[in-house]
């Protein structure tokens, strides 16, 4: 299979998000406008979606939901599991750590770092938070590949450019300070401010 687009790997994750809540609902075959009005989308999005992934066994009553989701992570896990750092335990940081841990099982978040004496050698919302000055030795001996960036905006790309040089290979990027990453390295970039100023100006519209 060819690499996907972005956004189609959005997609398929929130479709798992939204079939996982299905079964919870005991609803065990869905049809494809019936996921596409849940996530406000067009069922020839999904559809398409899926075709890309391979999958188009369809019964009369849709999608078998519990094959599905087996269907995507075959897609969008690694099949060995990917360890997961979060730089930087100030509010932020710990609030992405308590959503995060125990949310998928092929995504595991081994370790935090902080320069913060309060914080460093303690568990904090479940992870244990390491000094800085030793992200190179645990990045190493936990294989950590995935960063999630957390840190105050002057030390972002100082905190990037180390993180990669220590063998990170992805990095989500949650500072307001845009990176720059070599090729080989993928950045997911969110801020804050540009989403709610996008929900500012739909808000303004419609007024």
């Amino acid at each position: 299979m060819n690499k996907l687009p972005g956004k189609t790997v959005e997609r398929l994750s929130e479709y798992r998000r939204t079939l996982l809540e299905c079964l919870n609902e005991k609803k065990y075959f869905i049809f494809s406008h019936e996921l596409a009005l849940r996530l406000h989308i067009t069922a020839v999005q999904v559809r398409r979606d899926l075709m890309l992934i391979g999958y188009s066994s369809v019964h009369r009553r849709g999608y078998d939901v519990k094959v599905l989701i087996d269907t995507i992570g075959e897609i969008i896990d690694s099949a060995e599991g990917i360890n997961v750092a979060i730089i930087g335990m100030g509010n932020l940081g710990r609030a992405v750590a308590g959503y995060f841990k125990g949310k998928r099982s092929k995504l595991n978040l081994v370790a935090s770092f902080d320069n913060d004496p309060q914080k460093v050698n303690k568990v904090i919302s479940g992870v244990k938070c390491y000094p800085h000055e030793e992200m190179e030795q645990m990045i190493n001996e936990l294989n950590i590949r995935i960063a999630i960036l957390t840190v105050p905006a002057d030390n972002a790309r100082d905190i990037a450019e180390e993180a990669v040089r220590f063998g990170i290979k992805g990095i989500l990027n949650y500072t307001t300070v845009p990176l720059n990453v070599p090729s080989g390295v993928y950045l997911e970039e969110y801020d804050m401010i540009t989403s709610i100023e996008k929900v500012a100006y739909f808000v303004k519209e419609n007024r």
